[in-house]
C-alpha cells in the first residue's frame, strides 16, 4: 500500500479500531495513519532551503485554502505548474516517501512545504535558512468546531467521540497534533522574527489583500491584474467547489463550511465561559491574542 495516497490511507483505516488511529510520540498525539512515527523520527533530516515556502497552521485554521492560494501565487509568480494532490505537509509522508522526497535534490526551487506541528518541533534547518513561513490561525472557538467535524468525517482519525468528549479533549490539548494553546503561545515568542508572518484566517476572508501581503512577504511580484485573478479563484466557496478534484475526492471533508462564527451552533454558554477563561489566562494581552480579535468574533 502506498500511503503516500489519499485512497490507499482510507483503505488502511477501514481495518483499524479508533485506538489504533491515533499514537503519541513526545507527549503529542498524532494520527498514525497520516504521520507515520518513522517519519515523524527523521523530520531533523529534512534540508530546507532559503526559498522554501513554507506553510504552517494548527489544524483546522485554513491550512488546505492556504495551500490553494500558495499554488496560484507561485504559480502565476514563477510559472512552474502547481498541480499537485497531495497535502505538502512534511509530516504526512510514509517513511518511503519522505525518503523520495528528501532524496529529490534536483526538485525544483520555490518548494511548496507545511506543517501542522508546534514550531519546537519543526525541522532545525527551517529556521538556520531563515525559511519563511507563513502562519495561519484562527479563533479557537470555530477551530474547535471544525475540528470536531474533521475527526467526525475522516476515516483516518477517531470518528466516535461525542461533542462534549471532543470539547473536553480540545481544551486539554488531547487531539491530534496537541494543544491549540501550547502552539500560539509558542508561535507568540516568534513573532519579530521576520522571516515569520503570522495572518488569521478571518482577516484572510479579505482575500484579495491576503494575496498581496502574502506575495510581498515571500519576494513575489505579481502585477494587480495575477492578485485579483487569484483572489477571485482563491474564495473558499470557489476552492471547495474544485475540492473533489484537488484533494482525491475527500473534498467536503476538508472543505466544509468555511464560515465565521459557526461556534454558536454547537457551544453551550458553559463552553463558550469555559473558553473564554481559557483564552484570557493563555492568550490575553499577547500580540497573537490581539491579532485574533476574540472580542469580535468569540463573544
Amino acid at each position: 500500500v502506498d500511503c503516500s495516497k489519499p485512497q490507499s490511507k482510507m483503505q488502511m483505516a477501514e481495518g483499524m479500531s479508533d485506538e489504533e488511529k491515533i499514537f503519541t510520540y513526545n507527549g503529542v498525539l498524532y494520527p498514525s495513519i497520516m504521520c507515520p512515527e518513522e517519519t515523524l523520527k527523521r523530520l531533523d533530516s529534512i534540508q530546507a532551503r532559503e526559498d522554501d515556502v513554507m506553510l504552517v497552521a494548527y489544524p483546522k485554521c485554513g491550512f488546505n485554502w492556504m495551500v490553494g492560494v500558495l499554488r496560484k501565487i507561485i504559480g502565476e509568480a514563477t510559472g512552474k505548474k502547481m498541480d499537485s494532490k497531495t497535502p505538502p505537509l512534511i509530516e504526512f509522508s510514509a517513511p518511503e516517501y519522505l525518503k523520495v522526497c528528501q532524496e529529490a535534490k534536483q526538485d525544483p526551487s520555490p518548494r511548496l512545504l507545511g506543517t501542522h506541528i508546534h514550531p519546537d518541533n519543526i525541522p532545525a534547518s527551517f529556521f538556520e535558512k531563515k525559511t519563511k513561513m507563513l502562519v495561519v490561525f484562527r479563533n479557537p472557538k470555530d477551530t474547535l468546531v471544525s475540528f470536531y467535524h474533521f475527526y467526525q468525517n475522516n476515516p483516518v482519525l477517531p470518528s466516535g467521540q461525542s461533542w462534549e468528549t471532543f470539547f473536553s479533549n480540545f481544551m486539554s490539548g488531547e487531539v491530534a497534533w496537541g494543544s491549540y494553546f501550547e502552539h500560539a503561545k509558542a508561535w507568540e515568542k516568534r513573532m519579530d522574527d521576520p522571516n515569520i508572518m503570522v495572518v488569521t484566517y478571518e482577516e484572510l476572508k479579505e482575500v484579495d489583500m491576503g494575496v498581496r501581503n502574502i506575495s510581498r512577504f515571500f519576494g513575489f511580484q505579481l502585477t494587480e491584474e495575477q492578485v485579483q485573478q487569484i483572489a477571485e479563484g482563491s474564495t473558499f466557496r470557489a476552492m471547495r467547489e474544485k475540492s473533489n478534484d484537488s484533494h482525491a475526492g475527500m473534498g467536503k471533508v476538508f472543505f466544509r463550511k468555511g464560515e465565521v462564527g459557526d461556534w454558536k451552533n454547537n457551544f453551550t454558554p458553559e463552553q463558550s465561559q469555559k473558553m473564554d477563561e481559557v483564552f484570557k489566562a493563555e492568550l490575553e494581552g499577547t500580540r497573537l491574542g490581539a491579532k485574533l480579535n476574540y472580542q469580535k468574533y468569540c463573544q
